[in-house]
């Protein structure tokens, strides 16, 4: 909600139209979907998106694994202690 509501004057829709009220939703859903989802996007607009978001603070991120990380830790498991 911070996120749209810092940006709609911006994003106010003109008299005749143009629909930047939803172009601001959608970038509103990029940021959530990144940050709660671990969705990965095209690098200019989660620039873009990251910058709009600058100094929004939000508390209990999830924590993702990467496929890298995880094919990492199939490759090289971890040696367990022998009896």
């Amino acid at each position: 909600m911070e996120f749209i509501l810092r940006h709609l004057p911006d994003y106010r829709d003109p008299p005749d139209g143009g629909g930047r009220l939803d172009q601001l939703l959608s970038l509103s859903m990029v940021w959530a979907n990144h940050l709660f989802l671990g969705c990965s996007y095209n690098k200019d607009l989660l620039d873009k998106v990251m910058e709009m978001a600058d100094g929004i603070e939000v508390e209990d991120l999830p924590q993702f694994t990467t496929r890298s990380e995880l094919m990492k830790k199939c490759q090289h498991p971890e040696k367990s202690p022998q009896a």
